[in-house]
């Protein structure tokens, strides 16, 4: 077992409560809909079931960006999440231009598998209705979710129990 935790809470309309712990030290924040936030995360985490080491994705936190960089190392994924002052300036910016804000190295299948409960969660509490009309902007992910839980099964030797059934 891992103490690995990742949850996803939306808090508003166009709003949603990111937070990532290790057991350690916890990261937590207020996530926009400027970005389809969930769907990156989704992707970024598939992503280390293939050749690429390093996978990035950002959260707007308006005006804040919020950037995750997750690099392979075999079965274990170093997360490192870097906070920039302006979505709008920092594009262009290198990893170590931003503030280190949380960072962990995890099991690639603790971290699957904790993204892939949240989003399972807030299909439960939410429905794809539900989750449109509070995120506003983008539809639920239902195929990066879905591409996740394969490739997850796929490649892992998880001993969790899974529920991959969507409402």
């Amino acid at each position: 077992m891992t103490d690995l935790e990742f949850s996803w809470e939306l808090s508003g309309s166009g709003w949603a409560i990111c937070r990532i712990a290790d057991g350690t030290s916890e990261h937590k924040n207020f996530v926009s809909y400027c970005t389809n936030a969930l769907a990156d995360v989704l992707h970024g985490v598939a992503g280390l079931y293939g050749p690429t080491t390093v996978h990035r994705f950002s959260f707007d936190l308006e005006p804040d960006e919020l950037r995750w960089v997750l690099r392979s190392q075999g079965p274990n994924v170093n997360i490192s999440i870097y906070r920039f002052p302006d979505m709008s300036a920092s594009f262009d910016a290198n990893d170590a231009d931003g503030t280190l804000v949380w960072s962990s190295r995890q099991d690639r299948s603790a971290l699957s598998h904790a993204v892939m409960e949240a989003a399972h969660s807030i299909l439960r509490i939410h429905g794809e209705e539900g989750y449109r009309a509070k995120w506003v902007q983008h539809p639920f992910p239902v195929a990066a979710l879905q591409d996740l839980c394969r490739l997850h099964l796929r490649d892992d030797e998880c001993v969790i129990q899974h529920d991959l059934s969507l409402p």
